[in-house]
């Protein structure tokens, strides 16, 4: 270990967020490899180790031979500011090298909020910032996840966007890139060979032409990079690599579990999410290996909780076949099965007592809306009776401790919509009241609000966010309706979620507003700590930018969006209808139902939910 890095780590909090040596970390013979990745996550340690996808990719990396992928994660203030007065450079994990020395450092964004912190670890690198600056062809920045299904907004500062899954997707860049260091490529080169890789956008080739308006006219395309990037699906996921032995954290995280992973994808199609639209089609493990999988995950890194994750775990078809083979070795370890994402209309009262026999924990439900009219609006098909039918199940179960989230400003919502959340609060209450096993322990009702969020590739990418004071009325209206003791009330901040709004449907304009907030100070925006709205808004002012343009603005139909020269499978006519179905509050079947000719369909040349 560097021994500045010896004299810095007694003085910041939880110093074990960057000594690595972690069991099960992979660590290679650098004579014996020819590429070297830092793979970089733009947040805390205890963050980026609760990431499955990080874990998936680490080891897919790592699978090549030629390959040792390494992890990077952002320090935290203290630790910054030592590393800047010691002169430390940012390092990985596994070797306490510095970034600069790998020939790949590969983000993995997933939220807006990141962005600057993508720059400041460039920085903190000793590399340019801005990829025209970077001549050689490594070190080469690469970006993926579900941020960088909109490019634009970053198209200044990496080299390659990677859109989809990466399992199969990095291995295959990576392959080009060894090829062209043995062969001494230019990065042009480079360039233009990974833009025929499926998947891969290369900034570089699209260039956006504006109206007058700054809205997008076109894109001029160069180096023979094709229109559209579609992204990248893993088919089969039975097939696919899923690490077994992931890394055991040596510090608390954020989640302190192993992950198995049962589908990906999502057959609800509510029409404010994102990852409900871009992660399709939806593609299921088979029940045999998932317990297999979720035994050894267990046994290989002697965690005591295992969470069976997706967008909606409650619509895996065989999930009893799955808790049923898990509780076989679960429960008498005395090992915790956590279901997330649990939906009201298919909420099975004899799997969580099933589950209940390891651990009972609270139940969380996100009816999202207040009413019904609403709930179908945004497609969410959950009924007031089936959220209380699940709710008296529960409560006969034995469960004092419910959850349920909702969203403001949704398109059509109405004052009448927001009282409605209070009246449904009141309902899960007196539910309470009739069926619980034991009144004496009391109950707690947690509602929590967040502000809409316009999505790209969502059938509400078109909308309008409401503004932050119209926000904070809703909030006032719902905290005054809200008259129940055993009703707690919390709401997140509308100012993170206007900012939030003009990164995710930004252009490349938002590139200069990303660098002035990094450069005015702004690093690990995402947290409330070091989140300042004040240096957002100078920075638009500074750089001409108008924030409303992004966030505020109902589009057209047939305006260009920045993000249109991405495919995520999902057709723009079919976004379209659903959002004119918003409109006549009309629900549209979920995929085991009826197809909705969505499109997606095509990236595995079948049906969505097959």
């Amino acid at each position: 270990m560097d021994k500045r890095l010896e004299r810095i780590l007694p003085r910041v909090q939880k110093p074990a967020r960057y000594t690595g040596g972690e069991y099960n970390q992979i660590i290679k013979d650098k004579t014996e490899i020819s590429l070297r990745v830092a793979f970089c996550f733009p947040d805390t340690y205890e963050i980026g180790m609760s990431n499955l996808g990080v874990s998936i990719l680490y080891a897919t990396m790592n699978e090549l031979p030629y390959v040792w992928c390494e992890r990077v994660f952002a320090p935290w203030g203290d630790m910054y500011e030592e590393m800047k007065k010691a002169g430390i450079p940012l390092y990985a994990l596994e070797s306490g090298d510095p970034v600069s020395e790998h020939d790949v450092l590969a983000f993995s964004v997933g939220y807006e909020m990141a962005y600057s912190t993508v720059l400041d670890m460039i920085d903190m690198a000793g590399l340019p910032i801005h990829r025209k600056e970077r001549k050689e062809l490594t070190p080469l920045v690469v970006v993926g996840g579900t941020a960088a299904l909109n490019p634009e907004p970053m198209s200044d500062f990496a080299d390659i966007f990677l859109l989809g899954e990466g399992e199969e997707m990095n291995n295959e860049l990576l392959a080009l890139l060894n090829t062209a260091k043995e062969n001494s490529w230019t990065k042009e080169s480079f360039l233009r060979e990974a833009a025929k890789i499926g998947g891969v956008y290369v900034p570089e080739f699209y260039t956006p032409v504006l109206n007058d308006d700054c809205t997008v006219n076109h894109f001029d395309i160069a180096g023979g990079a094709p229109e559209r990037v579609t992204k990248r699906i893993i088919e089969d996921l039975d097939r696919v690599h899923f690490p077994l032995n992931p890394i055991v954290p040596s510090t608390e995280v954020v989640h302190d579990r192993v992950n198995l992973e049962l589908f990906r994808g999502c057959i609800r199609g509510c029409r404010f999410c994102q990852a409900g639209h871009t992660y399709r089609p939806v593609r299921a493990k088979s029940p045999e290996l998932l317990i297999e999988q979720g035994k050894a995950l267990l046994r290989n890194t002697g965690c005591q909780d295992i969470t069976l994750l997706s967008l909606s775990t409650s619509d895996y078809r065989e999930l009893e076949q799955i808790c049923d083979g898990l509780l076989e070795y679960c429960e008498p370890r005395s090992i915790g099965i956590s279901l997330p994402s649990l939906r009201a209309d298919n909420f099975s009262m004899e799997i969580m007592h099933r589950i209940q026999k390891t651990r009972k924990s609270g139940l969380t439900f996100a009816p999202e809306a207040g009413s019904q009219r609403l709930r179908d609006a945004i497609n969410k098909n959950v009924t007031e009776e089936e959220l209380l039918n699940t709710c008296r199940l529960a409560f006969e179960g034995g469960w004092n401790n419910v959850k349920l989230y909702f969203m403001l400003g949704l398109p059509t919502e109405t004052d009448e919509d927001i009282k409605g959340i209070a009246e449904l609060a009141n309902q899960v209450l007196h539910t309470w009241r009739l069926y619980a096993k034991n009144k004496n322990r009391g109950v707690r009702i947690t509602v929590s609000t967040s502000c809409f969020v316009p999505k790209p590739h969502s059938p509400f990418q078109w909308e309008a966010q409401n503004t932050m004071e119209e926000y904070i009325r809703k909030v006032n209206l719902l905290r005054e309706t809200i008259t129940a003791k055993n009703v707690v009330y919390n709401w997140h901040d509308p100012q993170t979620s206007y900012i939030e709004a003009t990164l995710s449907r930004g252009d490349r304009r938002m590139g200069r507003v990303i660098e002035e907030v990094w450069r005015s100070g702004g690093r690990l925006e995402a947290w409330s700590d070091y989140f300042r709205f004040e240096r957002w808004m100078n920075a638009f002012e500074k750089c001409g930018v108008d924030p409303g343009f992004y966030a505020h603005r109902l589009r057209d139909k047939e305006e260009v969006m920045p993000w249109d020269c991405v495919n995520v499978g999902v057709r723009r006519e079919h976004l379209w209808h659903e959002r004119e179905q918003c409109y006549r509050s009309e629900l549209s079947p979920d995929c085991r139902v009826q197809c909705s000719a969505c499109g997606a369909g095509c990236l595995t040349g079948g049906r969505c939910d097959e």
